[in-house]
């Protein structure tokens, strides 16, 4: 675990380790599983060592702001667009943070727990009438 003020600095020491490449950065939803609702996750990868290394931050709901590792790894670029978009974390630092999935005008992060799902009703052949 890293400590989420530390995740760029951290992510900076990797590459300078020899992971050059970041293979994915994504967000997990704790939603009452854990104290700490949301955990960042960096996929790290060394061609050169041959090893992989995945970075884990706490972040709590009530302060979902990261550095952005756009400075360290390019890559970090669109998925931090989509863990903004899909989740609402603010990356500082980032250079574009808009969604990238969803329109502009989209209210809410769609793939937290609580996110309401909606519905359509559907009209089967045979059945009684949706509602």
């Amino acid at each position: 675990m890293v400590p989420k003020n530390r995740w760029r600095e951290v992510a900076q020491a990797a590459r300078d380790a020899g992971f050059e490449m970041l293979v994915d950065e994504t967000v997990v939803d704790y939603l009452g599983k854990r104290p700490v609702r949301f955990e960042l996750v960096a996929g790290l990868l060394s061609l050169r060592h041959n090893l992989r290394v995945r970075l884990r931050a706490s972040v709590p709901e009530d302060d979902m702001n990261v550095d952005s590792l756009v400075p360290v790894y390019p890559g970090a670029n669109f998925y931090e667009r989509e863990a903004y978009d899909m989740f609402g974390l603010t990356f500082e630092g980032h250079p574009d943070l808009t969604r990238i999935l969803l329109p502009d005008e989209w209210e809410g992060h769609p793939l937290r727990k609580d996110y309401g799902v909606g519905s359509v009703p559907i009209q089967f052949k045979s059945s009684p009438e949706a509602s």
